[in-house]
């Protein structure tokens, strides 16, 4: 089976993100790619798994093991909860390419002023998010 090979465009447009942003993520190596001339292919199956989807080989791997979790966190205010759902976010994308999925969804309610994050993955993982929640948390009090 021979894999299928993306542009830089192709990869951008699957990540809706600019595709100055995907050459940023090639030659930091966060996002492997091959230089072919003097342009990128990216493996379709690599490009998949620093998206988070997961490849039906993975996903029967990954799914013996899934935790959720939701965190409630009382009493924010609306620009640290934004600054915080930011971090999760970029923190959870960050992941290298093959790890498992992992999935995170952050809500803000303003008259409450409180924050929900729930992430959804393999325990390690999310272990690791809520780690860098606790931190993240502690300095910013």
């Amino acid at each position: 089976m021979t894999a299928r090979l993306v542009t830089v465009e192709q990869a951008a447009e699957h990540l809706n993100l600019h595709p100055k942003t995907v050459l940023r993520y090639i030659r930091d190596r966060r996002l492997p790619a091959t230089r072919v001339g003097k342009s990128y292919r990216i493996v379709r199956s690599e490009l998949d798994a620093f998206a988070g989807v997961p490849s039906v080989v993975s996903e029967a791997a990954t799914a013996i093991v899934r935790t959720t979790c939701i965190v409630d966190i009382p009493h924010i205010p609306g620009d640290e909860a934004e600054r915080l759902a930011t971090f999760l976010q970029s923190a959870a994308l960050s992941r290298p390419a093959g790890a498992a999925p992992l999935h995170l969804q952050t809500a803000f309610d303003p008259l409450a002023k409180s924050m929900k994050v729930v992430v959804i993955g393999d325990p390690s993982s999310a272990a690791k998010l809520l780690e860098m929640l606790q931190f993240h948390m502690s300095n910013s009090l």
